[in-house]
């Protein structure tokens, strides 16, 4: 056999001995929140590419699929614990579609502040409330930032009280703690998917709804929502999700870039979301907002009616144990 032969042969036994060596990994992001600059899961999912795709030297490839584009949030989920879709940064509400516990995280008025919930966050109570994900539905819970501090509005009135509420229909996403939340202050709950909620507001299916100000910008809420009291009753979470199965599949370095730009992208996020929590009342009067804030003693009154039946309902139908470790967790990490 001649010499140029004998090197293709050889070129040709490596390229079919080490396929693996030079395929790329595919890793499909999904997240609700438009592609723009100022909505913190499209600017965390950017940064969390750039890490991810530079630290494996592009062994992994980062696909993000921004405002919904995988689907809404039942769909969304079920593809993240079927594994195809690798990965998704999703509100409590949707993860609740395939995961009941993480409801336990909408029982209202839990923190003291911003710093507070992210004690509890990045505590050792995520690991093993990711370890019991894992368990049930094959996804792990990377870690949680902030879906904002959520407030009250309407098309109807200002809230002072709880007595403000008797007999709206206020919108909840598709998850049962809230509608638990929502009577126990005289409202009546409406379960409305996300992507849904700016055409329900409009046409008066509802005549309010509960979000952050980062998700109230996002969907425009406030062209169909006059007042809005800052209440401050649930402090809202987004999970980064990934598929069990995928993330073992990673190798030993490919896992650490996942994990250090979900830690990256986690910084931002909170950072950005708890930025505009923190001015409110400028941003949403902006828009042309009433914004009603209340009094230590007048949030007292939402706590005093709103806590203890829905830490009862969860402890119920969630389980005791999920409540109980939730709330060891607040009490270690207060100062």
């Amino acid at each position: 056999m001649k010499p140029r032969f004998l090197l293709a042969a050889f070129a040709a036994v490596l390229m079919a001995a080490t396929p693996a060596a030079h395929a790329q990994k595919v890793l499909k992001y999904a997240h609700f929140q438009p592609a723009k600059d100022d909505q913190p899961k499209h600017v965390a999912a950017l940064a969390f590419k750039e890490h991810v795709e530079k630290a494996t030297n592009g062994s992994i490839k980062v696909e993000i699929f921004p405002a919904g584009q995988f689907g809404k949030d039942q769909p969304t989920m079920e593809a993240v614990k079927l594994g195809t879709l690798e990965m998704a940064v999703a509100h409590d509400g949707a993860i609740a579609t395939v995961y009941k516990p993480i409801g336990i995280l909408g029982i209202p008025f839990l923190y003291q502040d911003h710093a507070h919930a992210w004690r509890v966050y990045d505590s050792p109570w995520l690991k093993e409330f990711s370890d019991d994900m894992i368990r049930k539905q094959g996804i792990r819970l990377l870690g949680l930032a902030d879906n904002g501090v959520r407030h009250f509005t309407n098309s109807l009135r200002p809230i002072h009280t709880p007595a403000d509420m008797k007999g709206m229909k206020i919108r909840i996403q598709p998850s049962p703690v809230y509608k638990a939340l929502v009577e126990s202050l005289g409202a009546s709950p409406s379960a409305i998917p996300w992507a849904e909620l700016p055409a329900a507001l409009q046409q008066k299916v509802v005549d309010g709804q509960e979000n952050g100000v980062t998700n109230i910008l996002a969907a425009s809420l406030y062209q169909h929502q006059k007042y809005i009291t800052l209440d401050g009753h649930v402090w809202s979470v987004h999970g980064y999700l990934i598929n069990e199965r995928f993330y073992q599949s990673l190798t030993p370095v490919e896992r650490k870039a996942v994990d250090e730009g979900v830690q990256k992208a986690i910084a931002i996020h909170r950072k950005m979301t708890a930025d505009q929590d923190l001015n409110a009342k400028p941003i949403l009067e902006k828009v042309g907002m009433q914004v009603t804030e209340l009094s230590p003693a007048q949030i007292g009154e939402f706590r005093k009616l709103a806590q203890p039946p829905v830490r009862a309902w969860a402890e119920q139908e969630i389980g005791k144990n999920y409540v109980d470790s939730l709330f060891k967790a607040i009490e270690a990490t207060k100062k």
